[in-house]
């Protein structure tokens, strides 16, 4: 089991398509070799686009920040990051996660009506999409693909 010491949190600043503006965003990241600024992220993105869970990424110390900021990605892990929204305010946040959850999907709820859904690389995404499209088609959710991995485009 690896330490909590072994665990920093590392600031993303970015422009967010969901919320329209600026924004920035914290998420746990593990150790890989702190003198050269590499880190594995170990959090799902609520909104910071082009990142997902595993991967290898590069943070400096921003001293404006006063903290460890995010540069780039030098390793993509090929997990997908799939943002939801629930359209259909009658049905409950936690229902939908369930259904994801039994096709083998990990999802991180911000709030009733919005979470975030990790795609492991091993999945295949076509079955996620139809369930997801399913979803759209009743009206019940909205989705989009912030982080879409090689593996699981068409």
């Amino acid at each position: 089991m690896v330490s909590k010491e072994n665990y920093v949190k590392v600031l993303f600043n970015f422009y967010s398509n969901v919320l329209g503006e600026q924004a920035v965003e914290t998420m746990w990241a593990e150790v890989v070799d702190e003198g050269k600024g590499i880190y594995k992220l170990d959090s799902v993105p609520f909104y910071a686009p082009n990142v997902a869970s595993g991967d290898t990424i590069l943070a400096t110390y921003n001293p404006d920040e006063e903290m460890l900021t995010y540069k780039e990605t030098i390793a993509f892990s090929g997990n997908s990051t799939v943002q939801v929204v629930i359209i259909d305010k009658s049905v409950a946040t936690n229902d939908v996660r369930d259904a994801l959850h039994a096709l083998g999907c990990v999802t991180e709820k911000f709030n009733e009506g919005y979470f975030v859904i990790d795609v492991p690389v091993e999945l295949d995404y076509q079955l996620i999409r139809s369930k997801l499209e399913e979803l759209v088609s009743t009206d019940t959710i909205d989705y989009a693909e912030p982080c879409l991995s090689e593996q699981h485009r068409d």
